[in-house]
């Protein structure tokens, strides 16, 4: 029989008590774990570009600017984690000490309109990891799982670099279902950071017409054109909007994928996507965005849709993943220890050219 592993009373934890306020704990709590819940020792955690406009102070965590925070400090960031199992409450089944998991990271409530009808990513009153004093992330020690939390169990010879992709890959495959992208498409992807190289080797399975992918980093449209892109573009150098339209006979794409965040990024897309055509949205925005939506209506009608989580995308991802069907190599560029956690944002900025930056205990 095994041992169960001794849990410690305080753990090293990454936590932010406010606006610009994050310390290095070595001494923090570590949660308990009630008869419904599970308690996973983090290996470590990738850097969203949520966690880094969230660590910068943007008003959609904490605040301003005619936007209500979602942020309730002290927490700890971190939701594209993996960890194992150290301990299980004696209600849970399904999963045991030593497997190795996965969550995503919504946490939905199962019993608002949403959840009962099957689109729970919606909850109207979700949680999600990394954000919440309630629903600490991993870039703690040890993270609490509530009955509520979608947990997957993964292969134990996956390694921690493209284990730690299953959420934001997650993410990204719900965006490409939701373009709902056919043979005959010409599709755009503007973005290829770690969601958009997650696109591209996603949108190549479903084999478009043509697949076109936006940037102004150089790299990074080098990786695309390696995940798939048939054509990339930089908008710096490119007017992309036109270069669009004469590849199309001046009618535009037929599917607009926004991964940077960035307003001009939305503009563009509006511009290059035809009449009728797919505009999805998915970019993480650090403020309030304004654009001129007035060439919306009778002259420019579209499907615009919002796709930023990740329902039932787990399964698909982590087999996807592991027999290598969906290109992970490069991916993960940096890791640091979580006592160097300030240079690991500094490079998540993007300064020195990295897609994923990953905090590992």
């Amino acid at each position: 029989m095994t041992k169960p592993a001794e849990i410690p009373s305080t753990m090293r934890a990454l936590v932010a008590y406010g606006k610009h306020d994050y310390r290095l704990e070595p001494a923090y709590p570590v949660p308990g774990c009630g008869d419904d819940e599970m308690l996973v020792k983090s290996e470590g955690s990738g850097i969203c570009a949520g966690d880094l406009k969230n660590y910068q102070g943007a008003s959609m965590y904490w605040g301003g600017d005619g936007m209500v925070g979602i942020c309730r400090p002290p927490f700890i960031p971190g939701h594209e984690f993996v960890g194992r199992i150290v301990k299980t409450g004696k209600n849970v089944t399904g999963f045991q000490p030593g497997d190795r998991v996965v969550a995503e990271q919504i946490v939905p409530c199962g019993h608002c309109r949403f959840c009962r009808t099957g689109k729970y990513w919606m909850c109207k009153n979700r949680g999600g990891f990394g954000f919440y004093k309630e629903l600490n992330g991993g870039m703690g020690e040890y993270v609490r799982f509530l009955p509520e939390t979608r947990v997957y169990k993964i292969p134990e010879e996956l390694p921690f670099e493209k284990a730690l992709l299953i959420e934001p890959y997650a993410c990204a495959k719900h965006a490409v279902d939701r373009a709902d992208i056919h043979c005959e498409d010409v599709v755009v992807i503007s973005g290829a950071g770690t969601l958009g190289l997650a696109m591209i080797t996603y949108a190549r399975m479903k084999n478009p017409a043509k697949l076109i992918v936006l940037d102004i980093n150089p790299q990074r449209l080098e990786k695309a054109a390696e995940f798939g892109a048939d054509l990339v573009m930089n908008p710096a150098e490119t007017d992309a909007v036109q270069a669009i339209r004469d590849l199309t006979d001046g009618y535009g794409c037929d599917i607009y994928i926004e991964a940077t965040g960035h307003s001009a990024s939305v503009v563009t897309g509006l511009n290059a996507v035809r009449k009728l055509g797919v505009f999805v949205e998915f970019g993480v925005f650090a403020e309030n965005t304004t654009v001129n939506w007035s060439l919306i209506g009778d002259r420019k009608e579209l499907d615009i849709r919002g796709a930023h989580l990740s329902p039932y995308c787990y399964p698909f991802v982590i087999e996807n993943i592991v027999n290598g069907r969906l290109k992970t190599d490069g991916v993960v560029t940096s890791v640091f220890p979580i006592e160097q956690w300030e240079k690991a944002f500094e490079y998540a900025g993007g300064q020195y050219g990295d897609y994923k930056v990953a905090i590992r205990f």
